[in-house]
């Protein structure tokens, strides 16, 4: 069973959440890599999300370093926690030679390296559960129906969330900012009474 981490955790690119996700069950968010430096709308997202803390867990090498140094000054430093991955020469299957410094990435770490690292954050079976599910989302329309992914943009437009969140990651950050009545407001604000939720 993967230990639950409350907080979300922040990494660098697809294939490090890739490999997170498949060891723990967290709210995953990637930088896209120096990505960040240009990104506004994501630095303020992290800065709401990260309300009851997160967990920085970029690379060992001189690209993580700076990527966690830009976070660390974007984000509150009392709510910042660091994984830092051991630093060990490899490189991973998916790439024809090792990176510029040698060492492997988080996406290369063994899963009970990983597991160790995050233990210390997991709660028991008892912890905070996402409040907002998909099924909620299916009811106001803004999954699994026709003009689904136009209503989600708008909304992340209103709730200034990044406008390309996919179901799943909207759900989460939803979960991570509203209950399910604020949303309710939100969604029946923007669409309509009719668009409350219908499930």
């Amino acid at each position: 069973m993967k230990p639950k981490i409350k907080m979300p955790v922040i990494v660098e690119g697809k294939y490090d959440k890739i490999k997170l996700s498949s060891v723990i069950d967290a709210t995953v968010i990637t930088t896209d890599g120096f990505g960040i430096f240009n990104d506004e709308k994501k630095r303020a997202y992290l800065r709401r999300i990260c309300s009851g803390g997160v967990i920085i867990a970029t690379d060992s090498d001189g690209a993580g370093k700076v990527i966690r140094g830009h976070l660390s000054g974007v984000l509150p430093p009392e709510k910042v926690h660091n994984v830092y991955i051991p630093k060990i020469k490899g490189k991973e299957k998916r790439k024809a030679s090792p990176s510029k410094e040698g060492f492997l990435g988080v996406e290369g770490m063994d899963a009970g390296v990983i597991r160790g690292l995050f233990e210390p954050f997991a709660e028991d079976e008892n912890g905070a559960k996402c409040e907002i599910t998909r099924a909620d989302l299916y009811g106001y329309g803004l999954c699994g129906k026709p003009d689904s992914a136009a209503k989600r943009k708008a909304l992340c437009g209103r709730l200034s969330l990044p406008d390309d969140l996919s179901s799943k990651a909207l759900c989460e950050a939803l979960g991570r900012l509203y209950n399910r009545e604020e949303l309710d407001k939100a969604v029946k604000e923007l669409f309509g009474e009719d668009n409350g939720q219908n499930i």
